[in-house]
């Protein structure tokens, strides 16, 4: 129906504009209902509920699981302080859920965030201004109102304050205010990311009035107050965490969150070893469980409740970027300047052996940080690749300029002669020199280093590497500590090899500084484990972050991806491109998976019939 603006009703909406405190849009202002790396939204503004969800979902139910991914200050096995956003303590799982932020993905884009406390936003011409209008509607969970105000707290908070990994993302944010009740304005420096806007939206909103007086820093048992779906309800330290679904939780009806947050009760359980864990999950204690053990998966699934059908085992597929497991060489030790060694190191691990003995032949060999995407370089580089790697003739390797490296292939023994005579030849080359049993490198000292985990879960693929350095003079030794010194070492760079299991992105942006840049190298708690700083590497990740279109990051993380294979910063060890499940059969799930996940257990639901039917 056609309105004809009258006096009145312009006084009428120029009242509405002063109630929500928005100014009249600007002629170089873009008003939208959601945001992306490119500028391409899939979803319209009236979109009802995301299309891998079902919207008549039925609410209640017990999810029990474990923890399978970390963020900030988190640790896989054990937690004292419910602030996972702080630069201390070891965080509880699932306090993620707890709390809002301005916008939320979709599962189906990769890059496409949309309302949640905001409604929409406004952008200036420049992409240097952008405004967030919140929902009237938007509260913590003890009713009080989300305010702008609490959102320039949170972002400042979480620039200045917050745990590396936040820090460093923030750090193109240049203020954040409150221009009004229910508009935040946030501005970024004038040499931005692409993706600068994504993250801030991303972000999670605290209540300032609820951190006023207390230390953002110390460790806290105290639930921070929060606007999300769940609330903390129980827990016991280091064993358990307990949230339960905020039956008054304002965005229930929203588009974003439709069909989803449909368990009454979320418990995180917490063991110290698999083992221990599996038989929680044997037992019923935990009734998720994704499986990461390939001996496991290949032989630990024969118990009753498998066999009579009440346990479902299955393997689903992803469009998502793999999980790579590597090892990652510190530079900041003087045992791995040189190339030479960091690549006889990684020869002398055997995939193939290792795969089919100690992995049940259910891995792949990773080989690119941008593994089973289009930003995988292949190949000798294009003209597009070579216009940004042609400024780095003669200051970088001469081989991004070719073939990328790939990790060898060998004959499957595990001890395979030509790759440990190749590794030897490195070495030599090195300077590196035989004395006795002993390979020294040379400054005199030994070739000797120490690989660091938590768990005994790697012995079994390092003990047979370590067994092929043995004969070269390599005295590569292994060190397991408690979790807490484990997180503690690894953030202050104290270590020599460490493993780390690292997500992919299909649009990876300014996240990639955390990773590789020189500007995060010295940063305590970032995930730059390696300790790189080269300038190339630093040049192309800043192309990759300001990418103009996908072809322009498709070039720059290709370039980057020579660049970080070349100079042999990690050994590339295994992927999955499955993911491996198993749950008691009490859950539901809609028709189809997200395009870019499993879906699992985000989108599934407790189904009553189902449990009564298994005696849960």
């Amino acid at each position: 129906m056609a309105v004809r603006m009258t006096r009145r009703n312009a006084l009428k909406g120029a009242a509405a504009v002063l109630a929500t405190g928005l100014a009249p849009a600007r002629a170089d202002e873009v008003e939208a209902h959601g945001l992306s790396a490119f500028g391409d939204l899939a979803l319209p503004p009236d979109f009802k509920h995301l299309a891998y969800v079902n919207p008549d979902a039925p609410k209640g139910g017990r999810l029990s699981l474990q923890i399978t991914g970390t963020t900030g200050n988190q640790n896989f096995e054990t937690f004292d302080t419910l602030n996972i956003f702080s630069r201390k303590g070891d965080g509880a799982a699932g306090m993620g859920a707890t709390f809002d932020t301005l916008m939320s993905g979709n599962g189906d884009e990769p890059d496409s965030v949309y309302g949640l406390l905001a409604e929409s936003v406004r952008i200036s011409a420049d992409k240097l201004q952008y405004r967030f209008r919140l929902r009237p509607q938007a509260k913590f969970s003890d009713g009080s109102r989300v305010t702008a105000a609490d959102v320039a707290f949170s972002l400042a908070t979480l620039k200045e304050k917050a745990h590396p990994v936040y820090a460093i993302l923030l750090r193109e944010m240049a203020t954040a205010s409150a221009e009004s009740d229910d508009v935040a304005l946030v501005t970024f420096d004038k040499e931005r990311s692409r993706d600068a806007h994504l993250i801030v939206a991303g972000m999670p909103v605290f209540s300032a009035a609820w951190w006023k007086g207390r230390d953002f820093d110390a460790s806290t048992l105290e639930a921070p107050l929060g606007s999300g779906a769940y609330k903390v309800s129980r827990f016991d330290q280091g064993r358990f965490i307990e949230f339960a679904r905020d039956e008054n939780y304002w965005g229930r009806d929203l588009p974003l969150n439709v069909g989803q947050n449909n368990f009454a009760i979320v418990r995180y359980e917490y063991y110290r070893e698999r083992q221990v864990a599996f038989e929680a999950f044997k037992s019923g204690a935990i009734n998720f469980h994704q499986e990461y053990t390939s001996r496991t998966w290949a032989n630990g699934y024969d118990f009753p409740a498998v066999r009579d059908g009440r346990v479902i085992r299955e393997t689903l597929h992803s469009g998502a970027a793999s999980l790579m497991q590597a090892w990652y060489f510190n530079l900041r030790r003087p045992v791995f300047n040189d190339p030479r060694v960091r690549e006889a190191i990684t020869l002398c691990f055997d995939f193939e052996w290792t795969n089919r003995q100690v992995m049940y032949s259910a891995y792949k060999r990773v080989t690119s940080h941008f593994q089973n995407t289009a930003m995988e370089a292949k190949g000798p580089p294009g003209p597009e690749e070579l216009k940004l790697l042609e400024p780095w003739r003669g200051k970088a390797p001469d081989e991004i300029f070719g073939e990328p490296y790939l990790p060898p292939v060998s004959d499957g023994s595990g001890s395979d002669r030509a790759l440990l005579k190749r590794a030897y030849e490195l070495l030599l080359a090195a300077g590196c020199k035989r004395d006795g049993e002993t390979l020294k490198l040379p400054d005199g000292q030994p070739l000797a280093f120490e690989f660091l985990d938590s768990s005994e879960m790697f012995q079994p693929h390092t003990a047979p590497w370590r067994q092929n350095m043995k004969k070269l003079g390599i005295d590569a030794r292994s060190r397991v500590v408690d979790s807490s010194q484990y997180k503690a070492r690894v953030d202050a760079f104290d270590f020599d090899m460490t493993a780390l299991n690292l997500s992919g992105s299909e649009t990876p942006g300014a996240g990639l500084r955390t990773l590789f840049s020189s500007s995060s190298a010295d940063t305590v708690g970032s995930r730059n484990l390696s300790g790189v700083k080269d300038p190339a590497i630093d040049a192309m990740v800043e192309k990759a972050a300001n990418a103009a279109t996908r072809d322009e990051l498709t070039t720059a993380c290709r370039c980057l991806d020579r660049l970080w294979r070349a100079g042999r910063y990690w050994m590339p060890a295994w992927y999955n491109d499955a993911v491996w499940l198993a749950h008691w059969d009490a859950f539901s799930r809609p028709e189809r998976q997200p395009k870019l996940g499993v879906g699992a257990p985000d989108t599934w639901w407790w189904d009553q019939d189902k449990a009564k039917k298994i005696g849960l």
